[in-house]
């Protein structure tokens, strides 16, 4: 006993349907991509921590911070971001706990 071809919604190959031109297109540009190198590369490092951070920061004087004017690389997740002009301020959340950063244009 043979079934009836499928019919409605879902129905459609992917090779019937409108837009498998449109992934056609992204697969050969991912394979472009890929043939470069790594396609997403992660290749950031972070050196610094949140808690590690706290640490050695929150005992400071505002104007011992200031005038290190210290540098770091961070990784996280952006919790929350303000906009005030030209100045801005986020929270960033990574594995061991959240910072506030500033950020100026």
């Amino acid at each position: 006993m043979s079934k009836p071809p499928a019919s409605g919604p879902g129905a459609d190959t992917p090779e019937a349907s409108p837009s498998s031109g449109l992934l056609a297109e992204r697969r050969a540009k991912l394979a472009a991509l890929r043939a470069q190198g790594p396609a997403y590369p992660n290749d950031f490092k972070p050196d610094s921590r949140a808690a590690e951070l706290h640490a050695q920061c929150d005992s400071a004087p505002p104007d011992e911070l200031q005038a290190q004017a210290r540098q770091v690389a961070v990784a996280g997740r952006l919790m929350l971001k303000r906009v005030m002009g030209k100045a801005s301020f986020g929270t960033l959340q990574d594995a061991s706990g959240r910072i506030q950063i500033y950020v100026s244009n």
